[in-house]
């Protein structure tokens, strides 16, 4: 239950809030509940203000930026969520570029063409913030956040402070905000170089038109579902198995990227975690290799 006094801190610092909110259409799965509260922070400063009141009062909280690689449950969701895209501001200083959380990488990309800065290209079909992008070390066609980001600021839950963070133990799939959740991302410094604009832009539209051949992009959901087992790909072993179209109630497996789960007709949790089951089973049962989920499930 939300209390009177938690509203009252939200109203004082004027953080926009909307209790029992259904977060189901601000996912990329189209999935998921109301959560008691949800906050709408407008800068990286209110992001950490709002997680530290929310832990003042001792709510379960998680921080999300575009929900683009997330998976909620679709019962009620006793927690608040903040989301992060209302701080979406970002600077370019030379080869530099300082952004909140909630930036868009999409924007980010096109920005850095723009400003005829290359390395970041890759990320210019990811659906993601940079807040979440650092979280998982986002990256594609070889490249990836650890090969760009320098460092970045963080609230740290334990402290109750801002801090510099240089380490982020970056991995694949991983980082140190994904392993220690006691950090929020706030802010991330990127180093790019010098490029030329339109051969930028080129590459950038020959990662889309890729993404948009092979790639399920007119259905929901959270992206490629399983991580990239050594050796080898998810996708492969998925279809090697039989599996692609594989389908529980209204989750199925994509039959343009078996890589994919997708929301194919109103999709519930349920239905997307039994298919799960079903391909995690029969991959490991034929191949010997256990898959393991990229996306961040949230219930």
């Amino acid at each position: 239950m939300i209390s009177v006094a938690l509203l009252g801190e939200l109203k004082k610092h004027k953080i926009e809030y909307i209790q029992d909110f259904d977060v189901k259409n601000s996912t990329s799965f189209r999935i998921g509940g109301a959560c008691e509260l949800a906050l709408f922070p407008k800068s990286a400063e209110e992001i950490a203000l709002c997680v530290s009141i929310l832990d003042s009062a001792e709510k379960r909280l998680c921080v999300i930026g575009n929900a683009s690689n997330t998976l909620f449950s679709d019962k009620k969701l006793d927690m608040c969520v903040v989301f992060s895209g209302g701080a979406s501001r970002s600077t370019i200083e030379g080869t530099r570029i300082i952004a909140e959380s909630g930036a868009s990488l999409v924007r980010l990309a096109s920005a850095a063409c723009e400003a005829e800065l290359t390395g970041l290209e890759f990320a210019c079909g990811i659906p993601a913030s940079v807040g979440g992008a650092v979280f998982m070390n986002a990256g594609a066609y070889g490249s990836a956040m650890e090969n760009i980001v320098i460092k970045s600021r963080a609230y740290d839950r334990k402290s109750g402070s801002v801090i510099t963070v240089e380490s982020h133990e970056f991995g694949y799939r991983e980082s140190i905000y994904k392993r220690d959740r006691a950090l929020v991302c706030l802010e991330a410094l990127m180093e790019l170089e010098a490029g030329d604009s339109d051969a930028v832009r080129e590459k950038m539209r020959g990662l889309l038109e890729n993404r948009r051949q092979k790639q399920p992009l007119q259905y929901p959901s959270a992206g490629s579902y399983f991580k990239r087992p050594e050796g080898d790909f998810a996708g492969r072993l998925i279809e090697a198995c039989g599996l692609k179209g594989a389908r529980v109630g209204g989750a199925m497996v994509s039959e343009k990227h078996a890589g994919f789960i997708i929301n194919a007709d109103k999709a519930t949790f349920a239905d997307v975690m039994m298919l799960e089951s079903l391909v995690v089973e029969t991959v490991m049962k034929q191949t010997g290799i256990e898959l393991e989920r990229e996306i961040e499930v949230i219930e």
